[in-house]
């Protein structure tokens, strides 16, 4: 459940969660990369505002990069690319990992984590835009005729689909017992 208000926010398209997912990769694995070179030069007293400022340099750089170049994805997305630098996720990796860990190992927990980031919230997505548009990437998947789910494109219907993402994951783990 960390990370769930930018999942809420911007699942609503497939496109929306793929560009969220790469900059996450992005700046989870950049951050932990420094943060695990500069790990014996910080004082533990200041860790986390030093943590904060190298995640917040890459989300910045995030920010400019999808402003200058693709700003179409970035009005998509709005404020939930600023708001990468408190994602829990990348703070608790941040915090947890890369500070004690030496730099390979932070880099694949971080590419893992991402990477695990952009499978959920694109699995998400998947389920949003079919449903509540009848496509996927823009592109129509089910007849014209289909009538969109409203509650699907609303934040909602994010809650929807994780819930029953969460029953059926149940469902499966308990019949492998």
């Amino acid at each position: 459940m960390i990370g769930l208000c930018s999942v809420l926010a911007v699942s609503v398209k497939v496109e929306n969660c793929l560009a969220m997912g790469a900059a996450v990769i992005f700046v989870t694995t950049c951050s932990s990369m420094v943060i695990s070179l500069i790990r014996r030069f910080v004082p533990s007293q200041v860790r986390i505002p030093i943590f904060i400022v190298v995640i917040s340099t890459f989300t910045t750089i995030v920010d400019l990069v999808m402003k200058a170049y693709l700003p179409p994805l970035s009005k998509a997305l709005g404020i939930f690319i600023p708001l990468i630098v408190v994602n829990c996720m990348i703070m608790g990796r941040a915090e947890a990992f890369a500070s004690r860990n030496s730099l390979l190992p932070s880099i694949v927990d971080a590419l893992g984590m991402g990477v695990g980031f952009t499978l959920i919230i694109t699995a998400i997505g998947v389920a949003r835009e079919l449903f509540g548009y009848g496509q996927l990437l823009s592109i129509p998947v089910l007849p014209a005729t289909y009538q969109g789910m409203m509650v699907m494109i609303l934040p909602p219907g994010a809650f929807l689909v994780i819930g029953i993402y969460i029953a059926l994951l149940n469902r499966f783990a308990r019949g492998n017992k």
